[in-house]
């Protein structure tokens, strides 16, 4: 079993900001992988499914970003799981918008959701990071606006077509194939 953990913070008023597109990740995923109904364990939403010959558990905390590390380490206890086991999908400012890329281990670049997980397991998770842009140099007083806003229309079609992608070539990740999951998913999207 793998645990995905999409990266958010629980309620309506920030269900379309871009800090919450590890949610909407999952949330894609779930629904074009016809995984089962959201249920609450573990401090968080959790949904069970299979992607390919692969069980995956995915994973939405309800604890807020800060505290997203203690349900991903629940999770892992309760399936006697190693940390290798975790993929965390998550916002990533110093990535142009729309852009995927993965890695395991790595810089935390000020994500409180990634130090909380960090704090509680180490580094060496696999992320998923998902590129909202950076709003320039010099505008450091942009970042959290930009970050804790949400969406403008003019992307909507954008981020629904990256999270379409994302969903759509889960099974290379699955798999573990995270360089083909990459070039598939920029493919999709008519970068490659």
């Amino acid at each position: 079993m793998q645990i995905w953990a999409g990266l958010g913070n629980p309620g309506a008023q920030y269900a379309l900001h871009r800090h919450n597109v590890g949610f909407m990740a999952v949330d894609a995923i779930a629904e074009v992988h016809g995984f089962g109904p959201w249920q609450k364990k573990f401090r968080a939403l959790a949904s069970e499914g299979r992607i390919g010959r692969r069980k995956i558990l995915l994973l939405k905390p309800q604890t807020f970003m800060n505290d997203s590390g203690d349900a991903v380490q629940q999770a892992l206890r309760f399936h006697k799981l190693d940390v290798d086991a975790l993929t965390a999908f998550h916002d990533e400012l110093d990535l142009a918008p729309f852009k995927v890329k993965v890695r395991v281990g790595g810089g935390l670049a000020g994500h409180n959701g990634l130090r909380s997980i960090n704090a509680s397991l180490g580094p060496d998770f696999r992320r998923v990071r998902i590129g909202i842009g950076h709003p320039g140099p010099g505008q450091k007083e942009k970042v959290t606006p930009h970050v804790l806003g949400n969406y403008a229309k003019s992307e909507m079609e954008p981020v629904s077509d990256l999270l379409g992608a994302i969903a759509a070539e889960a099974e290379w990740l699955a798999d573990g194939d995270d360089a083909r999951f990459m070039s598939e998913v920029a493919r999709r999207l008519g970068d490659a």
